[in-house]
């Protein structure tokens, strides 16, 4: 796919998936809003000089780029001209702290940040001050923060949630057992450095208890994150944080904070009375571990020791390390040992023992066989409606912070009412729980019925005269280290599911074009008339289509018939082994694609009934209605895959 001209629209196809990824991440609003009135030459903010220099040590330090802004300082890389070590650089104008009350708010800051030496926490160096500014020297964390991270991927998946939470809460335990108080945790202030560990920073409204029994009644904070005890000025200690911590842990599974509104006083509502979603693609453990942490009463709030002993960190996954590949599109991470084995078998089982060239070559194999997890999905439950370009314009399409600008120029053409889409909205299910998890348990329970019911045989049973049409996938490209997921259905409409989380189709001969949107609001539009800010993401689809076009044969005889033009499935999930892909579609179709031999198990629902279709070596298809596959039995060939596809996804949903 490495061709000119997938080189060519690289360029503009990134700007649509992935906005601003690495603009500096502007501070929310901080608490009280009242600004006090400033004087002309408070107004007039001088321009950083280019080298500065502590008059005490006489050393000097280069500026750089802009790191990130808050209501008082800005924060630039500086570079010391006498060793090259580089620092994040806090400046703060002497105008903005004139009076003593601003100066000792800076100074407390420092004096406190001063005393801490902990691994998950922004390290100090030295501070200093000219005439003009005041300068706070920090460690310098080259990946930014938390916020740039959400806003280029949206949400996070379960293990780089519980990656981070570890490490915020190793941070956060320090603080509370020295008696501090961050009071302002946010994605903003969890810094990520070059390894990709984080740390805990900007101290400017952390606070010191005397006393563990003492409590502050300061409202200060960020107001998507603060507790409600704060708010209702009852005081509040640690357990503040902990709310905290809990509507980040949310914004990162869910996409976005938990009490968010577009009126201030509304959100405060919210959080005063406990008011949020929980949304049903979160798992089980992860819903349960955020309403324990939201309790409106601060004792019955988990405690940080509790929270690490939840089941969402002691029964899953944890990676020891993420890739810096993170930042911006899912990881691929590398299974724990009881995974390891359990692949490790299977592959063993389906596709024979190999000769061992010794333990290393042992240990290679078996990190290559399970080190091609992925996945991409699209994570909330949608469905969908035929609306018109005024109901659009309503209350269904509203732009936010998370709007790419292909997704800014739907809401605007919605708006315009130049044309008429389709809505995918989470709060109408099209089917039962049409969300990948739900698709896999299904398919779990009837296999695993059909296997358990199922007699000896030799051979599979006979076919119907007649099997019922479905679409399946014919042909698939893994262009997902820059772009996405593409394949071919058997209609000949293509998709691609894109690293970040929208899909487009192209469809009726690519006539037709589908685009679902991250928040899950669906379009349709002729090829002739798509908005511009989408042209480069079919252009991508198109390059995909060509590719398998000129270089992919077709996965098996079993062709579609002509069928009249219908909402096309969604991709919602794929994942990829070294033996298998797994692929989950919204119509509830499974397909798994053994790519060592070229054979495929489909699994689909068609008037109420289970058909399993497999393809063979040959690429010979056979299709069975799974009741008569339990009640005549298959052959072993068959029977081992069908175990194999119940493992895979047990072990996929856990």
């Amino acid at each position: 796919l490495d061709t000119p001209c997938f080189a060519t629209s690289q360029g503009s196809s990134c700007l649509t998936m992935n906005p601003n990824i690495f603009k500096p991440c502007p501070e929310r609003e901080v608490i009280p809003p009242t600004k006090p009135n400033r004087t002309k030459s408070e107004q007039i903010k001088p321009e950083l000089a280019q080298v500065v220099t502590d008059s005490k040590t006489g050393k000097s330090y280069s500026k750089g780029k802009l790191l990130g802004k808050g209501g008082f300082a800005r924060c630039y890389e500086m570079t010391d001209l006498s060793n090259k070590k580089m620092y994040a650089v806090k400046v703060i104008p002497q105008s903005r702290v004139s009076k003593p009350h601003q100066r000792d708010k800076i100074t407390n800051e420092i004096e406190l940040h001063k005393t801490l030496h902990h691994k998950h926490v922004v390290k100090f160096s030295h501070h200093f001050e000219d005439q003009d500014n005041i300068y706070i020297f920090l460690e310098l964390c080259s990946r930014k923060s938390l916020a740039h991270i959400w806003k280029a991927r949206h949400t996070l998946t379960d293990p780089e949630v519980r990656y981070y939470l570890r490490q915020i809460i190793s941070g956060l335990k320090y603080l509370h057992n020295r008696g501090i108080l961050h009071r302002d945790l946010k994605l903003g202030n969890f810094f990520v450095n070059e390894n990709m560990e984080l740390r805990l920073g900007d101290f400017g409204l952390a606070a010191k208890l005397e006393t563990v029994e003492q409590r502050k009644k300061t409202i200060c904070g960020t107001p998507n994150y603060l507790a409600p005890e704060v708010l209702n000025r009852q005081g509040h200690g640690t357990e503040s944080d902990i709310w905290s911590l809990g509507c980040v842990m949310y914004t990162l599974m869910c996409g976005n904070p938990p009490f968010e509104t577009l009126d201030l006083k509304e959100t405060y509502k919210c959080i005063k009375e406990v008011k949020y979603n929980l949304p049903s693609t979160l798992s089980p453990a992860a819903q349960k571990l955020i309403s324990s942490i939201l309790q409106k009463n601060p004792s019955d709030r988990l405690t940080l020791d509790q929270i690490l002993n939840h089941q969402f960190f002691t029964k899953a996954f944890t990676p020891d390390k993420l890739p810096p590949s993170s930042c911006v599109t899912v990881p691929e991470l590398n299974l724990p040992s009881p995974a390891k084995k359990f692949f490790t078998k299977m592959a063993k089982s389906l596709f024979g023992k190999r000769k061992s060239k010794g333990k290393h070559c042992e240990r290679e194999s078996i990190s290559k066989l399970v080190s091609g997890i992925v996945k991409c999905s699209i994570s909330r439950q949608i469905s969908y409606k035929t609306v018109g370009a005024n109901e659009v314009l309503g209350q269904q399409v509203s732009s936010g912070p998370l709007d790419t600008p292909a997704e800014e120029e739907s809401r605007k053409s919605a708006a315009s009412g130049s044309f008429k889409g389709t809505v995918a909205s989470s709060t109408e299910p099209c089917e039962d729980g049409v969300t990948p998890a739900a698709i896999a348990e299904s398919a779990m329970k009837v296999l695993n019925s059909c296997l358990s019911a199922m007699p000896a045989a030799t051979r599979n049973p006979p076919c119907p005269s007649r099997p019922k049409s479905f679409i399946w996938v014919t042909k698939w490209v893994d262009y997902s280290n820059k772009y996405g997921f593409g394949y071919q259905l058997s209609n000949q409409d293509i998709g691609v599911l894109f690293n970040e989380g929208t899909h487009l189709s192209l469809c009726d001969q690519r006539k037709t074009v589908h685009y679902c949107m991250t928040n899950n609001k669906h379009f349709t539009f002729q090829a002739s008339a798509l908005p511009e800010q989408l042209c480069s993401q079919k252009q991508i689809v198109e390059l995909m289509a060509n590719y398998m076009e000129q270089n992919l044969m077709e996965g098996g005889d079993l062709h579609c018939e002509d069928q009249p033009p219908s909402q096309p499935p969604l991709l919602l999930q794929w994942v990829k082994t070294d033996h298998a892909l797994v692929m989950l579609f919204s119509n509830s179709t499974l397909q798994v694609n053994f790519y060592t031999d070229h054979t495929k198990i489909i699994l689909c629902k068609s008037s109420g009934s289970y058909l399993l279709t497999y393809i063979s070596r040959e690429r010979v298809s056979n299709t069975y209605l799974l009741s008569m596959l339990s009640e005549m039995g298959c052959s072993a060939e068959l029977q081992h895959r069908m175990r194999y596809v119940v493992q895979l996804l047990e072990h996929h949903t856990l």
